[in-house]
């Protein structure tokens, strides 16, 4: 299944229509009627995404949300809101009460798949950071304090000069966010330093497959990855507003420019931005010196066993699999023995650069060891677990290492054993903690494989008992 959606209507048919629409695209569906229980049934189907009635026999879309932001374990949950016919000051309302987007019957499958793709997408990020910011909390520290919102920079790349001094006009009295307008011809200004919170992408125009590719290329560009894109799309055109989500916008006018509406938007986009970005920073420098080592900047043994149980944890929740490795130098004694400590460090400097350099974003390594270092990747099946370490194994041999102050380079080889951790794997007695322990047990039994088959290799065993 590719997520659970919740869907509350208090219409029986439209339920079963929109459960047959989902399940067709191997959603797991969960249905109610209304307001009542709704707290109780969220906390056990846990749904990625809520569809729901703009109106319920016992309540609104709006309470559906107020109903979730009591619990904190909830409030992440995306809502689409359905109407019964297109009302801008209905869909107004709504975006400005924080439900995520407003669909008017019959809802275009096309549109409603792309946008569920979308959110679940989003959310999926936003709970990444949150593991990640959750496992200093794990070690007993508190977290940092909320920054206060400051006016942010937002692009209006358009399709010619007067028309993003039209959507500059109408925009500038409904938000304090600065406004800047380029012509999506002519961007080079949007790359330089720094670059813009949020921007606007206009496919109204005859040619907007420039504005797609545009999007691809903004999401996937390291100075633009964190910017919330928004997307501006013409009437009746369904079709563009499924592309703009799956080019990488976080957001779609699918009716044209409404600077009233795109005013809502952008506050929206603007604020998961903010918090997003602070949980970046929370994870990248809160606690620095506490969880990391200080020779090669890797994460430490503190850091790395709750956030193991944690990745463990998320994984039995959601049916996936991971990857844990133990990466050891062969022969590193002889290093420092031969040519001394100093020259010793170098070499864990340049061990921990090279392997971090392949790993994603969402992998975490520690070193663990004088020479051993640990690996995790979340989402990772045994073939790509197998393929990753044969390219961390050659990563380390392919090159001599150049050590500061030696005229001759060293020849450095590493061993890897790797276990991939399906949640059926876990024994139901164990605490997350012992779990992350009895992985890294079983990871070690395979990194003696490794040495005793000759070094320079990887062991690998399939699942983890």
């Amino acid at each position: 299944m590719q997520g659970t959606i919740l869907i509350l209507d208090g219409v029986s048919t439209n339920r079963i229509m929109l459960k047959v629409q989902l399940s067709a695209a191997y959603y797991h569906v969960v249905q109610s009627d209304g307001l009542q229980g709704l707290t109780a049934l969220a906390r056990r189907c846990r749904p990625d995404l809520i569809v729901t009635a703009m109106t319920l026999p016992d309540g609104t879309a709006l309470d559906v949300r107020a109903e979730l932001q009591k619990d904190e374990s909830l409030r992440q949950i995306p809502i689409i809101a359905v109407t019964a016919q297109n009302n801008p000051a209905a869909r107004l309302a709504a975006l400005a009460g924080g439900i995520d987007d407003v669909l008017s019957q019959p809802l275009d499958d096309l549109i409603l798949q792309a946008r569920i793709r979308s959110l679940i997408r989003a959310r999926s990020g936003t709970e990444e950071l949150h593991l990640r910011d959750g496992t200093p909390s794990a070690l007993g520290f508190s977290e940092p304090a909320a920054t206060f919102s400051t006016p942010a920079s937002v692009a209006l790349l358009t399709r010619d000069a007067a028309t993003g001094a039209v959507w500059r006009s109408r925009l500038k009295d409904l938000t304090r966010h600065r406004l800047q307008s380029h012509q999506i011809s002519d961007i080079h200004a949007l790359m330089a330093e720094p670059v813009p919170d949020a921007i606007v992408v206009d496919l109204t125009g005859e040619q907007p497959q420039q504005g797609l590719r545009l999007l691809a290329d903004l999401r996937a560009r390291s100075m633009t990855s964190n910017a919330a894109l928004i997307a501006v799309v013409p009437v009746s055109a369904p079709h563009l507003v499924a592309e703009a989500l799956d080019r990488g916008a976080h957001d779609v006018l699918q009716g044209g420019f409404c600077a009233e509406e795109m005013a809502l938007r952008l506050s929206s986009q603007l604020r998961r931005k903010a918090s997003s970005d602070r949980l970046r920073a929370s994870v990248r420098d809160g606690l620095r010196a506490a969880v990391r080592d200080p020779m090669t900047g890797l994460y430490n043994r503190r850091y790395a066993l709750p956030h193991l149980a944690a990745i463990a944890a998320r994984a039995a929740e959601s049916g996936t699999s991971f990857a844990v490795m133990l990466a050891d130098l062969d022969h590193f004694k002889q290093i420092n023995d031969q040519y001394g400590h100093q020259t010793g460090d170098a070499v864990l400097i340049e061990t921990a650069r090279r392997l971090k350099s392949q790993l994603r974003p969402i992998d975490m390594i520690a070193r663990v060891g004088g020479e051993e270092f640990l690996i995790v990747m979340p989402n990772t099946d045994q073939a790509g677990a197998t393929l990753a370490a044969d390219r961390l194994c050659r990563q380390i041999n392919a090159m001599p290492f150049q050590c500061p102050g030696m005229m001759q380079s060293i020849n450095v080889t590493t061993s890897i054993g790797v276990v991939v951790g399906p949640p059926a794997g876990a024994d139901p007695q164990l605490s997350p903690e012992q779990y992350a322990t009895a992985l890294i047990g079983q990871a070690d039994r395979a990194l003696y494989g490794a040495k005793g088959g000759g070094r320079n290799q990887v062991s690998l065993i399939p699942t983890a008992a």
